[in-house]
């Protein structure tokens, strides 16, 4: 990373940091980083990190001192919170994004990146599987979402349709237009 972006000139590449469990994994990732010449913060080097486990969640709050934004891999949380395996013919029938639990810890890690003022985004399946599930993304504050190229152009009229709706504020990504949901049940309404 450091030739791609130094010697290459490609220094708007920011690093993402896979399955980091724990805020003092966080530490020794970003200080090794450091050691080795990619200093986060020196010349715009942004690093942020895969929101993928629980404990991502849970503990935003620590994981922001040391990450720049955060990317929520909604496969892998999925699997997870529902301590199911999608690649397994045995479970995958249980393995689902719109669960109420998997919408809660979803719509939570929103909330303690903004909280902290980090930009956050969503790579995985639902939002191009489920139209609908890009709609309570939006309405969570989302800052970005990946979609699969066959689903770009419905998603894109569907998030200007609902943005479009929404207060200048909620527009910025940094707050909910809609009250928070009170229970998780309340968020899977949004998709089901």
């Amino acid at each position: 990373m450091k030739r791609v972006r130094e010697a290459m000139g490609l220094d708007n590449v920011k690093l993402m940091i896979p399955f980091c469990r724990r805020v003092a994994e966080a530490e020794q990732v970003v200080t090794r980083m450091a050691e080795l010449g990619l200093a986060r913060g020196e010349n715009g080097l942004e690093v942020y990190v895969m929101c993928e486990i629980p404990n991502n969640v849970i503990l935003a709050d620590g994981f922001s001192r040391w990450f720049d934004g955060f990317s929520i891999g909604s496969n892998d949380l999925t699997q997870l919170v529902l301590g199911v395996d999608r690649d397994s013919a045995l479970v995958e029938f249980d393995y689902d994004e719109r669960d109420p639990g998997v919408m809660e810890m979803i719509r939570m890690a929103i909330a303690g990146a903004h909280r902290n003022g980090r930009p956050i985004g969503i790579c995985g399946q639902a939002p191009s599987d489920y139209p609908e599930y890009a709609e309570f993304l939006v309405h969570a504050g989302i800052d970005s979402i990946s979609l699969n190229p066959d689903s770009v152009l419905a998603t894109i009229r569907r998030i200007l349709a609902i943005e479009a709706t929404q207060s200048p504020a909620a527009r910025t990504g940094r707050g909910f237009d809609r009250a928070p949901f009170d229970t998780a049940q309340d968020g899977a309404a949004v998709v089901r």
